[in-house]
């Protein structure tokens, strides 16, 4: 080991022993658990089935902003379904889903659902086999369910051109993975006296820097740090979204993560870095309660009155924020009609009151919500 400047900090004499400025953190740290207490009892305060839409809202971005991270891009449709159908909560008809989404999926679910279990090497072999069904990482065969063995040379992050790579940062040997796994998993099992949302930020540090596997090292990181975030609000509803905060910060994120693993074991300057944005995820929660309500009033003004299964469908896209300008030829193969339908559906909706014609709408017509459907979402707080 090593004491001296210009090395990881797994290198560094003392390690894994974290330390940090209490009294520097404490204002961050109250203001956190102010707004996770405060969006916990507006959460508190709705209906079931209200508190599930939302939960499955949250939970579809989380699932879609951890792998988009990575550079992946799943179907939004696909995984909305996936989580639906594993919450038994009713969104109508189904999209058809992989074994890809349905691995992020069961992983991220795993760690808030069964939070209060205990973290296992086992369990995070699990998660890893789920991210990597078929056994690949795009072309790359890799181990699955199983620690990274260095056989291609150490674990390295790198950017940059496969001849001009710059080297971030480079993870603990193969060899010491499981005495290094073993000090993780009895650290995050155990009762220590570490504020839960503080030791959230170290798990995500600790993981990623020992970077156990071959691949899916920053998402099961995530889930480990959502992990330790259920269990510090004791809820495994989940209201808020930190890996879409991560995603929107993802330079500043990789920029803190780089200096902190070459820097010293005092890690206050990361565990700023985490509650900050932590504290905006869970404030931007408030948007996604209000999208809910909204989406709720909505539909209570609706009931009763007759609507076919491609209307209900394409309002709910639209009530969630629909990507782009919806238009006719758009309704047409989201609710697999002819354009005709479609256009039959729309001028129905727009004939008693749900919908207008956009005015800047360019050479094809589009249609959205009524405006009062649409403040009605930025007014409810």
């Amino acid at each position: 080991m090593k004491s001296e400047d210009n090395c990881y900090i797994w290198q560094l004499d003392g390690w894994p022993h974290w330390t940090y400025d209490h009294k520097r953190l404490a204002s961050l740290l109250a203001q956190v658990h102010r707004t996770q207490g405060h969006l916990l009892g507006r959460m508190h305060d709705l209906g079931l089935d209200m508190r599930g839409q939302a939960t499955l809202r949250v939970l579809t971005e989380d699932v879609l902003k951890t792998s988009e991270i990575e550079g992946e891009k799943l179907n939004p449709d696909s995984v909305r379904s996936s989580i639906a159908r594993r919450l038994g909560v009713d969104i109508g008809a189904l999209a058809p889903t992989d074994r890809q989404v349905d691995g992020v999926v069961d992983m991220v679910l795993d760690a808030t659902q069964r939070h209060h279990e205990l973290l296992t090497a086992d369990r995070l072999f699990g998660w890893h086999a789920a991210l990597f069904p078929t056994g690949y990482s795009s072309l790359t065969k890799i181990r699955v369910g199983q620690w990274r063995d260095d056989a291609h040379g150490p674990m390295q992050v790198v950017s940059g051109a496969i001849h001009r790579q710059k080297v971030h940062y480079e993870a603990p040997p193969a060899q010491l993975l499981d005495a290094e796994m073993l000090d993780f998993l009895n650290w995050f099992n155990a009762d220590q006296q570490v504020d839960p949302v503080i030791k959230a930020g170290l798990a995500h540090l600790w993981f990623v820097t020992i970077h156990p596997f071959e691949d899916g090292n920053g998402r099961i990181a995530r889930a480990v740090g959502d992990m330790a975030l259920a269990r510090a609000e004791q809820s495994a509803q989940r209201y808020y979204s930190l890996s879409a905060q991560v995603q929107q910060e993802r330079k500043d994120y990789y920029d803190r993560l780089e200096a902190t693993q070459k820097g010293g074991l005092d890690v206050t300057d990361w565990l700023e870095w985490f509650l900050a944005c932590l504290l905006r995820a869970v404030q931007g929660a408030e948007e996604t309660l209000a999208q809910v309500l909204a989406k709720a009033r909505f539909w209570q003004h609706w009931t009763g009155m007759p609507l076919n299964n491609r209307q209900i469908k394409l309002l709910n896209r639209l009530l969630d924020g629909f990507d782009g300008k919806l238009t006719s030829s758009k309704w047409a193969a989201i609710g697999k009609c002819s354009q005709d339908t479609a256009l039959r559906d729309i001028t129905n909706l727009v004939e008693r009151g749900a919908l207008k014609r956009s005015e800047a709408s360019g050479r094809s017509t589009s249609y959205e919500l009524m405006p009062r459907y649409v403040e009605s979402a930025r007014c409810i707080h």
